[in-house]
């Protein structure tokens, strides 16, 4: 959508409306829908402003509404435009229209209700206002009834001339219209006949946004202010206010009917009376249906339609009127069982089950029971929705549903009698009962009857099975108070169904059962494990356990881990003790499964105990896989080796890590057993190959020697070899055992063992053997060696031809026969350290000398030449003599001067290098060793160098310079780079080492090289000598240390020579330092021409970066020059402002525009006094609300108040005007023209930041102005308080009064009241009667009794008596006493009874007055003390008193004393009119006793005559009664007797070939049957009810 957006609305919680210039789209929010157009915006609506857009709730109808400036004529009076689009249609209608809304109404006669709009308007024409509301039908049908076009005027006050309408709700709950317009105004019509109902004003401000609020029938609405108000109707007195102030009769009864509004009751019984009167039942029907509140749906309403006598051939007016209230809704209770026992007597069930699926009856307990009679099922389902408890569960329990009476009694919080429910179902289905029972169980709660009656009842039956499976569902939680049931359910089952019992116990469901009696119980059962399960004695458990015959073996086992170790251990040797034979196996399991409990030694000790080895052997075989202990490991060899298991030995021994091997070798010697392997394992394995040879040896088992050494262990042979010799076998033997095996003998622990025993020509055989099968092996030539070496057959030859010896080895055996055999066994192998070792003892350092210059090893060298060898000038004397000389190796050489240096010899180093390199020798012109010899002599004897340098040519000079440079050898440095021409590296020794820029400068001349004057130039720059640095680099045309030069040349004030040193650098790069730097120069050297020269040449300086420089170094000129160029009128305005420039100063401010540019020329101007111009700036810096509370303080600081309101003053007139400018002027009038401050606050009291002026009126004390501040912010609380605080100043009654009723604070209203009290108590009334409905009256009456001024606010308590308070009511009482008025007090206490009604008599029963004493009586009378009130009265003769409170009293002994009271008094006319006052009270045999005895017979006879009518009346009215019964009983009989001959005899004309004709009122060919006689039941009407089908 590419249009703008210029107003958007919410048209239904998913559809949003948008509205562009030129059309209007909707846009679902659902999926990813995209906006949809629906039609574009017509002509008439061109420049509107959008203020409203609606639809109507089927969207088929579309309003657009828009406002735009009025005629020019009335341009104040603003147009409303509307734009009416039919969907359907497509089509569009342009009329004149400010508010409008849609609506739906029902027409008469219509069935589909009719889509209406209302819009107002207010338009200005030909001079004329014309202000209407018009509500017109949208799409009606034709043929169809349709609603006819309304209009009527809205009348505008004068005082609303240019108001208009902006919003319209149409309430459909009451049918009312709603016209809100922007002032406030709110006109409110009916929708039905546009009649005006009411108009008044809703807000004081400007109304911008309404809503409908559809649930209480009203609207919400939106001000200006952010108030959110909420407008309704006051249903209690609209339909009042129609038809008395409007005198609108027919609207007040439609508004309540429609509404369902009270206050139209008599209006509607008189129109029904009339109508029904008439004759017109239709109507009254009708009308009685749609009766406000349901006034007329009453049972009278009922019986006049059934009075009503029925026509022939027209529908009874009774059908009608129920026939209408069906259309209408739903019938009430009493209608519903009249219709429905109509529709019953006619059989015709069908439409009652209609209308209950319509939810037409309100269905209740009787309407059930006379539905019961033809249809259970219709019947129940009444009962339910008319929440009948006990006639629904009697009816589920009568249809078997006994699951549903639990279900319904649970949704309905009923409680039935379980128990008997319960009893009836166990005699018919016990299964059935079961359930129910458990269906109980689980209800929330607990079950309603105990578990133990429950199963009683089972049980009484001898219903064991369905009392097992109560139980055991009920008593799945397994709790300790079920214990008992636990018990009950296994004792009945181990007596008749052990099995089942024995299953309870194996699902281990319960644990809280008497466990000694059910273990008795399962021993008698046969049931041994159970018992023992459940016995806790140790003798029980040894009864039982004897009986493994009959217990199931792993039972049993299992059992055993239940028991302590100690009873265990006891059952165990229980059972080995009665059959060790057949209960070992199960004993040999138990100790298995429970070893870690039982303890293995126990178990051991036990076995042993017994001696049973097979025992022990099978225990031990399951354990040894787990168990580490050695001792166990050796019990199992022995238990195996006594049962004969010599396999078991065997593998044990083999496979075991953890038998005592001593231990066990020991037993196995001592045993003897014939197969030696499990010995051989143990030996082999542990180390005991002597003992075992010798064993073996010993016991002539040789066959087992050569296998254990062939076989086993070829790897153990030199130990058996090493044995026999030691046991002086025969060697012929040994050869023989040792050739066996051959290369799978290890020669070096052979040759060991051999060579131990002095035997070592033992193995010549055996070891020329292994040569000549060309075997390798390092230890069969070690051992042959040694051989020949001690046979002194030639051993050189072996020593130097033979690769296979070990060099270490050998000649570590030839040291001590002779050194030199060693020396050539090590040289062979590189043996250094022996070698030096062995020469060194032996003083060979000839030899030494040449084997470690052959060497060439660094290593080697280091620890030759190391200061610790205590031989090492031995050595050199024969290095430095004999070996290098014979040496032709320059690497041997190298390799011998890299140790010297290595070592630190550098004095020996020279005196060799010398020899070789100075002597004409082979190595002469070597570049390596001249180098090596000068950095030498740099490091040993400096004296030497020069010399060196001169002789030499052939070394690396550079290198060498810079050693002898950093050596401090300078002037040698200095020759090396002049001798190699390094004129570069020459001049920075001169200057950076020698320190002599003299010679340096001399040196430069003498070779005029660029580079070396740069490196001048820059020692120069570093001594400080600036300018002739800056020479130097001219010269050198170095261009690449500008910066260090700029900086030296600043620092020096050399401007003149930098500014042609800039130049000579621009010349070769273009950087913006550079042309900045020259711009600088210039300007300190106050060229202004130049710069004004360079700056319009092509240039790369950072100008701004200038100019700021320069104005930061007060170069104003110069940088004035910058600024204006780069048009940084910022700063070009600043720099005016130091040069004191203003006029200019402002100009570029105004070019400038900023914020901060402007502060600071306004600060400079108002430092210069420059008023004028300050207030140009200063009007361009308040709009800023940031920066105008800087400019006041500054302003202040200085003392320019006047200047400163000037300037507020004239911001005020400013199109940025802000806020924060009218309320910096109210705090500058609040500090310095207190007079302005109330003008301008009540001018400007919109734009004020009120807090702000608040904070200042409060320090400046202008409480006046102060309480203004708070009312206008609806500070009402701090308003009250300021007025109270500061009265002198701040009071005013009237607008106090406002401000108090609005106060959040209570506490404020009892401080007005003190405040009042103290400085205006002639007002306190009138104040008083203001806060009445706020005030607690307890506390104000409290306050002014306190004070002792209660009189003073006898006016305010008497208005607000009406509310019953005590404290009220005693003041009003105290002052009536005190002033007489009794007339008052008897009033007040008559009308307002919350006081101490016993005080207040007693405290006026002896008062002087008769009137009061009077009053005290009747209070007495009131509190009900009856004998203190006509004890009051008879002292103070007010006879008829005494007898109206006896007669109020209702106590016939108090009636009967009075009489004797006036008897003994002698007032007999008193005795006859207390008679009849107390006439229900007295008793009328002791009133004529009293009479008869006292002589006053005549005075009691007028009682006596009106006793007897009135029984005779009574007793006549009970005969009349009783004959009306009976007569109305014998005519229903006559008429049910008629109405059964009348059915038989229709019945009897029917021809036998027809099917059976329709009831009353259904349809079909043929005639309907008379009505039924005495019923009034005519057939159906064909409108109001259904038509009754067939069933």
């Amino acid at each position: 959508m590419p249009e703008q957006v210029v107003f958007w609305k919410w048209i239904s919680p998913k559809m949003l409306a948008l509205v562009t210039q030129t059309s209007v789209y909707h846009w679902s929010i659902e999926g990813d829908s995209e906006p949809v157009k629906m039609f574009d915006r017509t002509a008439n609506l061109q420049g509107n402003q959008i203020i409203n857009y609606r639809c109507d709730p089927s969207e088929k109808w579309l309003v657009l509404i828009g406002i735009a400036q009025g005629p020019p004529e009335r341009p104040q009076l603003v147009k409303g435009n509307m734009q009416l689009f039919s969907v359907d249609q497509q089509r569009s209608q342009a009329l004149e229209a400010h508010a409008a809304s849609f609506a739906t109404f029902k027409v008469t006669g219509n069935e589909s209700p009719s889509i209406l709009i209302s819009f107002a308007s207010r338009s200005f024409n030909a001079g004329q206002l014309t202000s209407k509301l018009h509500v017109i039908e949208l799409g009606a049908v034709p043929g169809k009834p349709s609603f006819s076009k309304k209009q009527a005027d809205l009348f505008f006050p004068p005082d609303f001339a240019d108001d208009f309408p902006v919003s319209m709700q149409i309430s459909q709950k009451y049918g009312l219209i709603y016209v809100i317009t922007k002032q406030g105004l709110l006109f409110v019509y009916d929708l039905e006949t546009a009649s005006a109902v009411y108009r008044n004003r809703i807000s004081p401000d400007p109304i911008f946004l309404t809503t409908d609020a559809s649930s209480v029938g009203g609207f919400y609405a939106v001000n200006r202010r952010g108030q959110v108000l909420l407008a309704t109707v006051n249903e209690a007195t609209i339909v009042p206010f129609v038809s008395g102030q409007l005198n609108n009769l027919e609207l007040a009864v439609n508004l309540a009917k429609r509404g369902n509004l009270p206050g139209a009751e008599n209006l509607v019984v008189q129109r029904f009376q009339e109508l029904f009167s008439q004759s017109k039942y239709k109507e009254a029907a009708e009308l009685a249906a749609e009766s406000p509140q349901g006034i007329l749906r009453t049972p009278d309403t009922v019986a006049k339609f059934q009075s009503v006598p029925v026509q022939a051939g027209q529908t009874p007016p009774l059908l009608q009127y129920f026939g209408t209230l069906l259309t209408r809704g739903k019938l009430n209770a009493f209608e519903s069982l009249e219709l429905s026992r109509l529709v019953v007597n006619q059989n015709k069930k069908n439409l009652l089950e209609n209308w209950l699926a319509e939810d037409k009856l309100e269905c209740t307990e009787e309407l059930g029971d006379l539905v019961k009679t033809v249809d259970n099922d219709l019947a129940l389902k009444i009962y339910i929705k008319a929440r009948a408890t006990p006639k629904v569960v009697a009816a589920f329990a009568e249809r078997r549903e006994f699951d549903k009476i639990l279900i319904y009694s649970k949704q309905v919080g009923y409680n039935p009698d379980y128990l008997f429910l319960l009893q009836t179902i166990l005699r018919t289905d016990p299964q059935a009962a079961v359930n129910f029972a458990l269906m109980m169980s689980q209800m929330e709660g607990g079950c309603p009857v105990d578990y133990n009656t429950i199963t009683d009842l089972f049980l009484q039956r001898n219903l064991i099975r369905e009392a097992t499976a109560f139980l055991l569902d009920v008593l799945k939680p397994n709790l300790p108070e079920h214990g008992y049931l636990q018990t009950k359910v296994l004792e009945i089952n181990l007596v008749t169904f052990p099995n089942v019992a024995d299953a309870i116990l194996a699902n281990g469901m319960f644990s809280h059962y008497d466990r000694p009696r059910i273990g008795q119980l399962c021993e008698k059962a046969g049931l041994y494990i159970r018992a023992l399960q459940h016995y806790t004695e140790l003798p029980d458990i040894k009864r039982v356990i004897v009986n493994t015959h009959a217990i199931e073996p792993q039972a049993l086992v299992e059992f055993f881990g239940t028991l302590s170790r100690e009873w265990a251990l006891e059952c165990m040797k229980d059972l080995l003790l009665v059959n060790l034979r057949g209960n070992l196996q199960i004993i040999v399991q138990t100790a298995k499964e429970y070893c870690e409990q039982l303890g293995v030694d126990a178990c051991i000790k036990l076995f042993e105990q017994f001696k049973s080895y097979e025992g022990l052997y099978f225990f031990l075989g399951s354990y040894l896989s787990s168990s580490e202990e050695p001792e166990i490991h050796f019990k199992y060899i022995e238990a195996a080796a006594k049962t004969g298991q010599i396999k078991e030995v065997e593998r044990v021994t083999r496979e075991s890590n953890f038998y005592d091997a001593e231990k066990t070798k020991n037993f196995l010697m001592e045993a003897k057993l014939p197969d030696a392997r499990p010995l051989i394992n143990v030996c082999d394995r542990f180390g005991f190959v002597p003992d075992l040879t010798h064993y073996l040896f010993v016991n002539n088992m040789l066959r087992y020697i050569e296998g254990y050494v062939q076989k086993v262990n070829p790897g153990n042979a030199p130990l058996v070899v090493g044995q026999l010799l030691d046991d002086e076998c025969a060697e012929d033997f040994i050869k023989g055992l040792i050739l066996s095996v051959r290369s799978l003998l290890p020669v070096e622990p052979l040759v060991e063992e051999c060579e131990k025993r002095n035997r070592l020509r033992l193995l010549t055989q055996f070891l020329e053997h292994l040569v000549s099968e060309g075997s390798q092996d390092v230890h069969v030539h070690n051992a042959l060696g040694k051989i020949i070496i001690d046979s002194g057959d030639n051993p050189e030859h072996f020593l130097t031809t033979n690769p296979y010896y070990d060099s270490r080895v050998v000649g570590k055996y030839c040291e001590k026969r002779d050194p030199t055999l060693a020396v050539v066994a090590y040289r062979r192998g590189q043996c250094d350290d022996e070698l030096i070792n062995v020469t060194n003892k032996n003083s060979l350092f000839k030899l030494q000398a040449r084997y470690v210059v052959e060497r060439m090893d660094g290593d080697l060298w280091d620890k030759a030449l190391s200061p610790d060898n205590e031989y090492r000038r031995q050595l050199i004397d024969q290095v430095v003599s004999t070996a290098l000389p014979e040496s032709k190796s320059p690497d041997q050489v190298s390799a011998a001067v890299k140790a010297f240096m290595t070592a630190d010899l550098p004095h020996e180093l020279i005196e060799l290098l010398e020899k070789i390199v100075l002597q004409n020798s082979a190595f002469s012109g070597n570049f390596n060793l001249q180098n090596l010899l000068i950095l030498t002599a740099i490091k040993a004897d400096p004296s030497r160098v020069m010399d060196y340098v001169n002789r030499l040519d052939n070394f690396d000079g550079p290198a060498i310079g810079e050693v002898a440079v950093e050596a401090q050898l300078y002037e040698e440095a200095f020759a090396i780079f002049k001798k190699f021409n390094l004129n570069v590296q020459a001049v920075n020794v001169l200057l950076d080492n020698i320190h002599s820029v003299d010679r340096a400068v001399e040196f430069a001349f003498r070779v005029e090289e660029e580079a070396v004057w740069s490196q001048v130039a820059k020692a120069q720059l570093r001594e400080g000598l600036v300018s002739e640095a800056i020479e130097s680099f001219i010269r050198a045309d170095d261009a690449t240390q500008f910066l260090e030069v700029i900086k030296a040349a600043e620092d020096a004030n050399v401007y003149h020579d930098l500014v042609k040193y800039l130049l000579m650098v621009r010349q070769k790069s273009k950087e913006p330092k550079v042309d900045s730097e020259l711009i600088y120069a210039y300007a300190k050297i106050d060229h202004l021409g130049e710069i004004e020269e360079f700056i319009l040449m092509p240039n790369v300086a950072n100008l701004q970066n200038v100019g700021d420089r320069l104005y930061d170094e007060a170069l104003y000129e110069a940088a004035k020059i910058i600024f204006r160029f780069i048009s940084n009128w910022a700063k070009l305005a600043v720099t005016h402002v130091k040069l004191k420039e203003f006029q200019s100063a402002v100009d570029a401010a105004r070019k400038a525009n900023s914020s901060k540019t402007w502060k600071e020329v306004c600060f400079a101007c108002v430092d210069s006094e420059e008023f004028r111009l300050a207030q140009i700036c200063g009007l361009n810096i308040i709009i800023q609300v940031d920066d105008l509370e800087e400019v006041s303080e500054y302003y202040q600081n200085r003392g320019c108040f006047s200047e400163l309101i000037s300037l507020m003053e004239s911001g005020l007139g400013l199109e940025r005007a802000h806020m924060g400018i009218f309320t910096e002027l109210g705090v500058l009038y609040a500090r310095y023209r207190p007079e302005k401050l109330m003008e301008h606050i009540k001018l400007f009291s919109t734009r004020l930041n009120i807090p702000k002026l608040i904070r200042a009126c409060d320090e400046q004390q202008h409480w006046k102005e102060l309480t203004y501040l708070y009312i206008q912010y609806d500070e009402f609380d701090n308003a009250a308080t300021t007025i109270m605080n500061h009265s002198p100043e701040a009071w005013d009654h009237m607008q106090f009064k406002d401000v108090v009723v609005k106060v959040a604070n209570v506490e404020l209203y009892y401080k007005a009241v003190h405040f009042y009290l103290q400085e205006h108590p002639d007002l306190i009334n009138d104040l008083l009667n203001v806060i009445a409905l706020r005030v607690d009256h307890t506390r104000v009456v409290d306050i002014m009794r306190k004070a002792g001024q209660l009189r003073l606010i006898k006016p305010y308590m008497v208005a607000v008596q009406s509310n019953n308070v005590t404290a009220v009511n005693e003041a009003l009482n105290e002052i009536y006493i005190e002033e007489e008025d009794y007339d008052r007090l008897h009033e007040s206490i008559e009308l307002h009874d919350n006081f101490d009604q016993i005080g207040l008599a007693q405290k006026i029963e002896k008062h002087e007055l008769l009137e009061m004493r009077r009053v005290a009586s009747h209070i007495y009378k009131k509190a009900g003390r009856w004998k203190q009130s006509i004890a009051l009265s008879k002292k103070d003769n007010l006879y008829k008193d005494c007898m109206e409170t006896c007669s109020q009293s209702g106590d016939r002994e108090l009636s009967e004393e009075l009489l004797v009271y006036f008897i003994e008094q002698g007032k007999k006319e008193c005795f006859a009119a207390a008679l009849f006052v107390c006439y229900d009270l007295i008793r009328p045999d002791v009133a004529l006793e009293l009479a008869w005895m006292n002589n006053m017979i005549d005075f009691a006879f007028p009682y006596l005559l009106q006793f007897i009518r009135e029984y005779t009346g009574k007793v006549d009215e009970l005969i009349k009664y009783k004959l009306e019964a009976l007569n109305e009983a014998k005519a229903k009989e006559n008429e049910e007797k008629d109405m059964v001959a009348q059915q038989n005899m229709y019945a009897q004309l029917l021809p036998l070939a027809l099917p059976a004709p329709p009831m009353p009122g259904m349809g079909g060919g043929y005639a309907p049957p008379p009505p039924m006689g005495g019923m009034g039941m005519p057939p159906m009407p064909p409108f109001g009810m259904p038509p009754m089908g067939p069933y």
